[in-house]
Formats: structure tokens, sequence, C-alpha cells
């Protein structure tokens, strides 16, 4: 959940770099569980190996928002 919560956040910074920043009243239905990846049983599966050590991976872009 802890790498989910960093990638949320650098996803809104994100957003607010380049001009679109999420209204707050959004941030209440985020939530760091909603993932594949996580199930409560403690096994993480990931595609990509891990980056470096301080590193994020980039944030995906795979469509736009709506204005």
């Amino acid at each position: 959940m802890l790498w989910n919560t960093t990638y949320l956040e650098a996803a809104m910074r994100h957003l607010d770099r380049q001009g679109r920043p999420v209204p707050p009243d959004l941030l209440q239905h985020l939530s760091p569980l909603g993932w594949q990846h996580i199930n409560l049983t403690g096994d993480y599966l990931w595609s990509n190996p891990a980056p470096r050590d301080g590193e994020l991976r980039p944030v995906r872009q795979t469509g736009r928002l709506p204005a």
C-alpha cells in the first residue's frame, strides 16, 4: 500500500505540473488497495523490474483525462 500511495502522490503531482490538479473532493475516493498486484496474502506480482533505490517508475499515460 505504501508503494501505491507513493505513486498516487507522484501521479497527482504530475497532473498538477500539467495544470490539471486533482480536485480535493475527489481525493477522498482514492484507495491504494484497489490494484491488481495487491492481495491480502502478501504475494505481490510485478511484471517489470523494480527501479533503483530512491527512484520511481515513470507515470503511465495511457489515455487522456476529461477536461
